[in-house]
């Protein structure tokens, strides 16, 4: 008497070409995801308005408004905390969009070194 397995195991060379086929067409779709992610541009603002921060989805700094009123030449303390808040939100808001969007192609695959 022969075993069985269940459908989807074994079947031999054709089922292995089939997953290789999927495995090409999701890094396809993963590498198309991950260009539209990089050049996609983001907007933080902290402190009330005060600072804007303006980043792509590669994480790199564009842009910063700073409005006058924030810069105190006694209390520069304050301007940086400012920038350094809104770098960290920036960038923690950034990774966890660029993550939900992997994992909707990935099927919440763990691919080491991607996010």
């Amino acid at each position: 008497m022969k075993a069985r397995l269940p459908q989807g195991y074994g079947g031999g060379p054709s089922n292995m070409q089939g997953m290789i086929r999927q495995a090409q067409k999701m890094q396809e779709q993963m590498t198309a995801l991950q260009e539209e992610l990089d050049a996609k541009e983001y907007d933080f603002t902290v402190g009330g308005g005060m600072l804007t921060i303006h980043m792509n989805g590669k994480k790199e700094m564009l842009s910063i408004d700073i409005k006058p009123e924030v810069v105190d030449p006694d209390d520069i303390e304050m301007l940086q905390d400012l920038i350094v808040a809104g770098v960290n939100e920036a960038i923690s808001t950034i990774e966890k969009n660029n993550s939900e969007a992997m994992s909707a192609v990935t099927g919440s695959i763990s691919i080491p070194g991607m996010f």
